[in-house]
């Protein structure tokens, strides 16, 4: 280690009692800055709270629009429930359907002859797919031609061609 003179000595003497002094002094103004700290967290308080209040209502107002439109829901379903069960043909009696396939095509939003008569080859694709039918089926087994024979009361030829 190296040893220090007189003069060091002295100066660093100098250098601890000038840095204590300056903490000394600088903590006279310590005041202003801890007020200044107090008054911005007490700003930030109250605008988290204004904020959590609007928040509180809007997920109030959430829940609220939910409710009216589950309601409305559920009466636009009934009242489409009974409007189309009045304007449903039997899409079962046309042959590869069935029952079950009936059911299937309903939950797609078809009902009528119609709605089979008029799919296009596009159509047909994405029906097949839709409800798990082999590629080319409602082409092979005739469905636009059996909807439209149903659709036209033609029941005896219907019943002549694919029974």
């Amino acid at each position: 280690m190296t040893n220090f003179t007189t003069n060091q000595w002295a100066i660093l003497a100098l250098v601890l009692l000038l840095g204590w002094l300056l903490g000394l002094m600088s903590r006279s103004g310590g005041g202003k800055w801890r007020r200044a700290y107090e008054t911005e967290r007490s700003d930030h308080i109250s605008t988290r709270s204004a904020h959590d209040a609007e928040l509180a209502a809007a997920k109030t107002r959430i829940a609220e629009l939910e409710r009216t439109a589950s309601a409305s829901a559920a009466s636009a379903a009934s009242s489409s429930a009974t409007t189309t069960s009045r304007h449903r043909d039997d899409l079962s009696l046309i042959h590869g359907v069935g029952r079950s396939g009936e059911s299937r095509l309903n939950d797609l939003g078809l009902h009528r002859y119609q709605d089979i008569s008029g799919l296009t080859t596009a159509d047909e694709a994405a029906l097949e797919s839709r409800i798990g039918a082999e590629p080319g089926t409602i082409a092979r087994e005739r469905w636009r031609e059996q909807a439209d024979m149903l659709a036209n009361n033609r029941l005896d030829e219907h019943r002549r061609l694919f029974s």
